[in-house]
C-alpha cells in the first residue's frame, strides 16, 4: 500500500470515498465562485455588493448561494447590522482563512504559469485544430 493510500486510510474522512461529506465542502471551495469568493475575502471583510464587484462576473443569485454554502461549511461569517438600510458584512472564519491561504497559493501558481499554459494551448490547437 502506498503512503498516500495509507494516509487516506488513517483519516476520519476520505474525499475519494463516494459518500464522504468532505466532497461537498471541496466542491464549495474549489468551484469557480467559491474559490474566488474565499480569495476576495482573504483581503478583509466585505459587504455583499463590494464582494460582487470584486468577484467580477458573478451574479447576485450565485454569490448569495455561494456565501450560504461557505457559511454553512464554517468558512465564512455573516454579520448583519441592525441598521436602516440593513448592513451585512462577510468575512472569513479562522478555518476559512486557512483554506483561503492554500487556495491562494494555487491561484498564484496558476496565474504565474499562464504564459506556459497559453503556449501549450496554442501548440495543442495547432496540432489538433481549435475546438
Amino acid at each position: 500500500m502506498s503512503t498516500t493510500t495509507q494516509e487516506q486510510d488513517d483519516l476520519a474522512y476520505n474525499v475519494f470515498a463516494k459518500a464522504c461529506p468532505s466532497r461537498d465542502t471541496l466542491e464549495h471551495v474549489t468551484g469557480r465562485w467559491g474559490g474566488l469568493t474565499l480569495g476576495a475575502l482573504y483581503e478583509g471583510s466585505l459587504r455583499f455588493n463590494e464582494l460582487r464587484r470584486r468577484v467580477d462576473g458573478v451574479s447576485e443569485k450565485m454569490l448569495s448561494q455561494t456565501l450560504h454554502a461557505l457559511e454553512r461549511d464554517g468558512l465564512v461569517h455573516r454579520e448583519a447590522q441592525p441598521t436602516n438600510p440593513p448592513r451585512v458584512d462577510y468575512e472569513l472564519t479562522p478555518l476559512g482563512r486557512r483554506v483561503a491561504e492554500r487556495l491562494l497559493a494555487l491561484i498564484h501558481c496558476v496565474e504565474g504559469a499562464m504564459d506556459d499554459v497559453l503556449e501549450a494551448r496554442a501548440r495543442y490547437d495547432e496540432t489538433r485544430g481549435a475546438l
